[in-house]
This record gives C-alpha cells, structure tokens and sequence, in this order.
C-alpha cells in the first residue's frame, strides 16, 4: 500500500477523523466545551481547504483501489458540501453553544458524506451513507426544542432504515445479476434486460427516493424537518440531500438512461414537483415549508438524470450549491428566539421595518429557489431543463416546468409577509446575533460570484 497517496488522497477525510478525535478527547479531560465550535470550525475549514488543494492540483487517485477513488470533480464537491457546513456551524451557537455531542455528530455526518461520494464499490457506498445518516437521526433529536423531536427523530430513523433495507436488497440483486459490487454494473445493469438486474436497478433507485423524499416516500420528511433545530434542518436540506444526489450522479455515471428506467426517473419526480410546491402553499411553519419546498427542488434535481450523461454531473452540483446557499441564507436570517414562535410563517410580517438586512436576504433566498432570474437557481433550473430538452424529453421537460410555476406562490408569499405586511411586535424574537449575520455573509459571498460566474463555476465541475 503507498501510504502517501493514501495519505494525500483521503486528506479531507483524515483532517475530519483528527477533529472528531479532538473533540473526544475534549470531552473526556473537561466539562468545559466552549472550545468545541472553535475545533469544528478549524476542521471543517482545513478539511474543504484540503478538498479544493486536491482538486486544483488534478489529484485522480485510487487509495483503495476497486473500493475508493478521488477526482478532480469529486474532490471539488467535497470542497463545496465541507464549505457549507461552516455556516451551519456557525448557526448552531444559538442553540448548541457547549454541547460537543452536535459538533462530533456533525464532524461524523461529514466524515461519511466524503467516504461516500469517493465510494467506487457497493460496500464502501453503503458504509458511507450509514455513516452520514446514523449521526442526523440523533442531531435531530438533542436540540430537544420541543416535544415534537423524539417523534420526528423517530420517523427520520425509520425513513432512514427502510431506505437502507431497500438498497440493501438492489445491491444483492445487482451482485447476483452481475457478480460484481463495483458501482459500475448499476450504470450497466441500465440497458440490461434480465430481470434480476433491472430489479436491482429499480430498488436502488427507489431507496435513493426515499433518502430524497420523493414523492410518495415523504411522508415523514416534513416532520423531521420540522421537528429539528434551525442548525440541523439547515444540514439535513444541504449536506444529506448533496450526498444523496451526488452518489446517485456517481452510479448513473454517463450511461444513457433507458425509457423504461427514464419513466420512473420522470414520473415520480414530476409528482414530487407538483405536490411539494402545492403542499407548501398552506403551510404555515417556516421549516415545514423548506421541507416540501425540498421535495419538490429534489424532483428537479432527479429530472438532471433524463438528460445528457457528461452534463449530468455538473448540472447536479451547481444545483445543489445554489439550493444549499439559498436554504442557509434563510436558515440564518431567521431572528433568533423561542423555536416555535420564530418558526411561524406570520411572524416575518413587517420584518422589513424591523430587521431590514434579514429581510432582504431571506427576500433573494426566497427569489432564487423560485428560480428567478438573475438569481443562482434560474441558472441551476435552466441547466436542468437544457439538458432534459437535449436529450429528447421535451413533455417531461415543459410538465417540469409548469410545475415549477406552481412554488412561485409561496416563495412571493414569504416576500409579501416581510415586505408588505404592517409592523409587528413578535414577542420572544430578537435581533439576529453577529454570528447569524456572519454565516450569512459567510453564504452571499458565493452567491454573487456563482450569479456573476456561473461558466467558471461549472468549469471546476468537468468530467
């Protein structure tokens, strides 16, 4: 083994391993954890450093070979999913400041979000996304803001589990159709027509579902977005939903997608469009609001896989960064408080008189995930729909696009609220902490340049 490579090829992970021990350790000699945010910020940052050294130094490697590989391209979208969890750290001083159980959760959650996008076999993908998974499912529940988290820890871990089971039961039939665990016989099993093979094709894309919330595997989704604190449901509709979809666009590679494959890949997320953009228009809950609004932002993310195989990567990847900067510009403009109250939808009314800088980020967060140009996510919708309409999927392509209509509602609901609704005093809402506005600040840096450079942002991501 050439220690070397596996020592440069895996820094990120290794960086993220020596946080996670530190904090340990912390643990262990003192009751006092103020210094836990302190370690994670380091890590995490020295970590996305790592991934962006890697990628701007070519690095293609295979550390385990048949079992982990590093590119270019994935160690930039190690880099870009390691940068977004720093204002999520940031956040989560308002509610998890001395708790060092959230920041080694959080480290862990990370440490398997990168083994797992680097995965090159069946046997490191799954052990990569338990890794990632099995942390959320207690993040969700330590906060402990209201009695609603035990439940919704609960529902996240079955949802959790029978997406694992469901994969589980793909992989056993790819392996039987194929013999092989590397990830390469899914995008072979696409064209295949033996029907163990295309049962395995199907479960692993259904359990890709679930972990997505698609339509009709959410049910449950909601509530653990809502159930969690700001700081998690901010990770959870960011880093989880990147893993997720960046895995998938590892396993269907740049093979052609069948009609029959094509079908279910359009169908159920067409349903998730519609659906999570028409639930959201009654919701009266902030979180529980994001929460459909990502299941309908995960069908558009599913339509990049109807498209051409080469641009599949890089449409997904600026998707997710422009989804995941808009979810955490708002995440972190909310005023802070008591976590029902600043969860309420009717207490943005007259924000704008109140708290003008909140307002207006959450205002251009709101605009982007409609898809409003000249915001980031017109451009990450249009790369989307370019690539479906390329490829020949022109109805899917304009039934896509008539769905997405459907969230402008609620999103310029949110605006109206802030903007145009009378003053109001929100008992148990105060003024946003400076490190709030930093995490903030923190987003719109690479929200102006991925507005202004889209062209040089999607060149990092060419494969």
């Amino acid at each position: 083994m050439n220690w070397q490579l596996l020592a440069t090829a895996m820094l990120p992970e290794h960086i993220l391993l020596a946080g996670i021990v530190a904090l340990v350790v912390m643990a262990l000699v003192s009751d006092d954890a103020r210094g836990a945010l302190a370690v994670s910020l380091v890590a995490v940052a020295a970590a996305a450093a790592a991934a962006a050294w890697l990628h701007f130094g070519g690095v293609a490697a295979s550390p385990f070979p048949g079992q982990v590989a590093v590119s270019p391209a994935i160690s930039a979208a190690k880099a870009i999913v390691l940068a977004l969890a720093l204002p999520v750290l940031l956040m989560s001083r308002d509610d998890f400041d001395g708790d060092e159980r959230f920041h080694t959760l959080l480290l862990s959650s990370l440490y398997g979000f990168c083994l797992l996008v680097s995965s090159d076999s069946f046997l490191t993908l799954f052990l990569g996304l338990e890794l990632m998974s099995l942390p959320v499912y207690v993040l969700v529940l330590i906060a402990f803001k209201r009695p609603e988290s035990v439940e919704a820890a609960l529902k996240y871990l079955v949802l959790g589990g029978a997406a694992s089971a469901t994969l589980l039961m793909g992989i056993s039939l790819l392996f039987g159709a194929t013999g092989s665990m590397a990830l390469t016989t899914f995008s072979g099993a696409l064209a295949s027509h033996d029907t163990m093979a295309v049962a395995g094709v199907a479960l692993v894309t259904i359990a890709f579902f679930l972990k997505a919330a698609i339509v009709p595997f959410h049910a449950w989704a909601p509530d653990a977005y809502e159930g969690a604190s700001i700081p998690v449901t901010a990770y959870m509709s960011t880093a989880i939903k990147a893993g997720v979809l960046l895995t998938a666009a590892r396993l269907f590679s740049t093979a052609p997608v069948p009609w029959t494959v094509a079908t279910m890949i359009a169908v159920l997320p067409l349903v998730s469009i519609a659906w999570g953009n028409l639930t959201a228009m009654k919701q009266v809950s902030f979180r529980r609001m994001i929460a459909y609004s990502s299941i309908a932002h995960a069908g558009y993310l599913f339509y990049a896989f109807l498209g051409d195989g080469p641009g599949r990567f890089q449409a997904v990847v600026f998707y997710l960064l422009a989804y995941g900067l808009m979810n955490l510009l708002a995440f972190a403009a909310i005023p802070p408080g008591d976590d029902a109250t600043r969860d309420r939808l009717e207490n943005l009314k007259g924000l704008w008189h109140r708290e003008p800088y909140a307002a207006l980020v959450i205002g251009m967060a709101m605009l982007s995930l409609a898809g409003i140009p000249p915001f980031p996510g017109f451009v990450a919708k249009f790369l989307i729909f370019k690539n479906v309409i390329a490829a020949g999927y022109t109805t899917y392509a304009v039934l896509g696009l008539v769905g997405s209509y459907l969230g402008i509602y609620f999103y310029l609901r949110v605006i109206q609220f802030m903007f145009m609704s009378p003053q109001e005093a929100v008992a148990g809402v105060a003024a946003p902490r400076r490190v709030a506005v930093a995490a903030s600040v923190l987003c719109l840096i690479p929200v102006v340049l991925l507005a202004l450079f889209p062209g040089w942002v999607l060149g990092l991501f060419q494969v």
